[in-house]
């Protein structure tokens, strides 16, 4: 192997895609120990906080104490302490954006920290099974089956998708978030693990040895690029072909991290910096080269079980004429909707609004869903992604449910109309039941006397709207769902209490809260609720709404528009107000 001229490669094909490469070599840095230390620093400034805090409390005062009780089936005095260390931390909160005595959020670290939430656990094992040292037992052996299955099917795993998307990379222009599941979409992610966990043991066991450890570290170097690019194989398959294609170049391969020293000196230097983002996926994308190198090399000398290695598209794209094999459907690189005319066309271009439903606007629809079919394999059908319909295991299709339910639907304005009122009496449903719940009582809650929180009808058409163009992309919708309904509910709040002089909601307590107008645990809730909103709940409404005849609809819409204006004045003179809607002195 010519060892600049893979370096020189490696550093070419890097530019390509140089963020994403970082991007998920950081996870891997995060989740995994392939590359240890490069977020050293910063997981050793995270303990000296916590030491901090932990040093803050009282001396009799911790949460290792607390599971001492635990293991000593003292439950009355762990349980006692874990609630003096709750109320000490809460107490001790200086930045009201780290709330910590109200919330789902703040309950949780609350309990973590304080140990409650161990003795919570003991104490519902011990209900069902009457024996708290076999509570305290069976919870350890969940715990660690837990770790085990993370560890099994994630940080195991992780090498074998870090190297697919490597190889990939190598090779074409687009490489989709999706990819990442690659191995479940051929259904072979707990044989890819199993493989790496055979990996792993056979490795552990050489390393018992004297020189185990260095020469088998070279030995299986390759099965993580075998199992990315046919996850079929068998485990001893995977390990064998590795073995055989590094004789003759475990001293190349050592050289090769010899030759990477200076960077990790300078990563050192940098607090990992250097590593992060660049050492690491250009050591990466050299072991690439490697592979490919002596992948080639396998074949040609036809190596045992060199047959494994079989998804030539992923070396080189295929043909025009095999592409269009294999996406028929694909006839034309571009795919026209006739837009509608004037601004009726740019309402549906771009927020999904028609006016009415005739049969221009059916037969839009009608485009518009093609189009949308023809996006999502587009760039493979073109050759800038991975053609994944020419892998040799076939992959489960794409976007079923998307297409199932049309999410790039328009909507007619009668029923974004029908679908405003329905969430705001959802999102009234939603806060009266919580309150009754919670605090045993009923209470209207909500600025308007009416049965219905506008604020939910809004957020929902407005994310419906306003983000049209992403829903062809739920990861970036999520987020920007996120962004939105904050921005949404801080100026709601804000221009109420500026109208009003009252506070018609509060989060102060709350972790991760603004000014006690937006927190984290409710925007969570609210971006989850949107993609459900997004992807399911509006096209199951719109397909229920289309079947109520147009006249009965528009009398609906009209009627509940007219009742909804006559609460607005109404509200603005007589606001709802009182216990539970804007009274928090007691908070």
């Amino acid at each position: 192997m010519d060892r600049k001229k893979i370096k020189k490669q490696a550093k070419m094909l890097m530019k390509k895609h140089f963020g994403f490469l970082v991007a998920i070599c950081l996870v891997s840095a995060m989740i995994t120990s392939e590359f240890g230390g490069t977020l050293s620093w910063i997981f050793s400034q995270n303990n000296e906080a916590i030491n901090e805090e932990m040093t803050a409390l009282p001396s009799d005062l911790s949460t290792s104490k607390v599971l001492q009780d635990i293991f000593d089936d003292n439950l009355d005095a762990g349980e006692k302490m874990a609630d003096e260390i709750k109320q000490k931390e809460i107490s001790s909160v200086k930045n009201p954006a780290f709330g910590r005595s109200r919330g789902v959020f703040a309950a949780l670290i609350n309990s973590i920290t304080s140990g409650s939430i161990f003795l919570s656990m003991v104490a519902a094992v011990n209900s069902m099974v009457g024996s708290e040292s076999l509570a305290v037992l069976l919870l350890i052996l969940l715990g660690l089956y837990v770790f085990l299955m993370f560890w099994f099917y994630v940080q195991n795993t992780y090498a074998v998708v870090l190297r697919r998307m490597f190889l990939e990379s190598r090779t074409y222009q687009k490489i989709p978030f999706e990819r990442f599941m690659f191995l479940s979409r051929v259904k072979r992610w707990t044989r890819a693990s199993f493989i790496m966990f055979v990996r792993y043991v056979l490795y552990t066991l050489w390393s018992l040895t004297i020189v185990g450890a260095f020469v088998k570290h070279y030995s299986y170097l390759m099965v993580p690029f075998i199992v990315a690019e046919n996850p079929d194989i068998k485990a001893l398959e995977a390990i064998t072909l590795s073995r055989k294609m590094m004789n003759g170049h475990k001293w190349e391969c050592f050289k090769i991290d010899v030759s990477m020293l200076g960077w990790t000196i300078l990563s050192s230097c940098t607090l990992g910096l250097s590593a992060a983002f660049f050492s690491n996926p250009y050591k990466m994308m050299i072991f690439c080269e490697v592979y490919v190198h002596l992948r080639e090399k396998a074949k040609a000398e036809n190596l045992v079980y060199s047959e494994c290695l079989n998804d030539m598209y992923l070396y080189a794209k295929a043909s025009e004429k095999t592409l269009k094999e294999a996406y028929p459907e694909i006839k034309n690189k571009d795919l026209n909707v006739k837009p509608l005319p004037g601004i009726r066309g740019f309402f549906a271009n771009y927020f999904g609004i028609l006016f009415k439903e005739g049969k221009a606007e059916r037969e839009y629809q009608k485009e518009s869903h093609k189009a949308l079919e023809y996006a999502s394999i587009k760039e493979e059908a073109e050759g800038n992604q991975y053609p994944t319909r020419l892998f040799t295991i076939p992959e489960e299709n794409k976007r079923v449910i998307l297409s199932r339910l049309d999410p790039a639907r328009d909507y007619t304005i009668w029923s974004l109309i029908l679908m405003f009122f329905i969430f705001s009496c959802i999102g009234w449903l939603w806060e009266v039941s919580l309150h009754l719940i919670t605090d045993g009582v009923f209470v209207n809650r909500g600025a308007m006397h009416g049965p219905w929180l506008p604020i939910y009808g809004s957020g929902g058409i407005l994310i419906l709207t306003l983000l049209k163009k992403f829903r062809d992309k739920p990861y970036l919708c999520f987020i920007l769902i996120f962004v939105l309904c904050g921005f949404l509910e801080y100026t709601t709040s804000y221009v109420m209490e500026m109208n009003t002089g009252l506070k018609w909601w509060d989060y102060s307590g709350y972790f991760l809260n603004l000014d006690g107008r937006i927190c984290a645990e409710g925007l969570c809730v609210f971006g989850i609720g949107g993609m459900a909103f997004i992807y399911v709940l509006a096209p199951v409404f719109d397909n229920m709404i289309a079947k109520i005849k147009p006249m009965m609809l528009r009398v609906m819409c009209v009627f509940l528009l007219m009742l909804f204006g006559i609460d607005m004045v109404y509200s603005h003179y007589v606001p709802n107000v009182g216990e539970g809607i804007t009274d928090y002195g007691e908070d």
